[in-house]
């Protein structure tokens, strides 16, 4: 996907770039493919992939969820800032929290962030069962976002913490989401959300298989969750 597809394919969508929108998604790839070689950001570097499979494949949670109406965004675990920073660029009003373990990542986030010119990004360091348990930023958020970063089953513990109470949870996941799903119900009841949206779709050009799966919180998470670090990811909740 070159740029001028990448826009008009947005477009079609009801997402129309301005010129600095533009911009700040060309910077983006520059800066992205620079940090990347002195440090492991990304596998995608190549300008069709990364404006498909990184830039496309963020802002597409949006086909399908209002982001007009939110005002605060988590992203828990971004990386290289997918899918938040490319959210925040297309919705500029969005007041974004971004969590990561290594703080290497973080340096690159801040630096990204001051070369885009963007307002109200906050970049942690922090590993996320940690950030879960911090007061400041537990049950803060109108939603929490997180894109492959773990199986939905341990994703919960992480991200469902952080909603607010009538927030959303926005996990986007490639194939065998349903799977996840299933494996997920029982950890989704007992941190308080239940599902209130799946959408199924396919990424454009490659034809790879996509899901959305937004939740409700409904109610207060209990106290013990998230539980310590690595315990999430070694125990599931079942």
């Amino acid at each position: 996907m070159n740029e001028q597809l990448f826009i008009e394919s947005l477009k079609e969508k009801g997402i129309e770039l301005n010129d600095t929108q533009i911009e700040q998604f060309r910077k983006y790839f520059e800066i992205l493919v620079e940090w990347n070689e002195k440090m492991n950001l990304t596998a995608i570097t190549d300008l069709e992939g990364v404006y498909l499979k990184h830039f496309y494949d963020s802002i597409s949670a949006a086909f399908y969820y209002d982001f007009t109406k939110v005002q605060t965004l988590c992203d828990v675990g971004a990386g290289a800032g997918f899918p938040s920073i490319p959210l925040k660029i297309c919705f500029p009003h969005l007041h974004v929290t971004i969590v990561d373990s290594l703080n290497k990542r973080i340096t690159f986030l801040n630096h990204l962030s001051e070369q885009l010119n963007l307002d109200h990004c906050e970049f942690v360091h922090a590993r996320a069962e940690d950030f879960g348990q911090n007061q400041k930023f537990r049950e803060r958020f109108d939603v929490v976002t997180a894109r492959a970063v773990a199986r939905l089953s341990v994703l919960s513990e992480l991200c469902i913490p952080l909603v607010k109470i009538g927030g959303q949870f926005l996990s986007l996941k490639a194939a065998a989401g349903q799977e996840e799903l299933k494996e997920a119900e029982k950890a989704i009841q007992v941190l308080g959300a239940s599902l209130k949206e799946q959408f199924d779709y396919h990424l454009p050009i490659e034809e790879s298989e996509r899901t959305i799966f937004v939740f409700d919180k409904m109610k207060k998470t209990p106290k013990k969750y998230p539980r310590k670090p690595g315990v999430p990811n070694k125990t599931p909740i079942k």
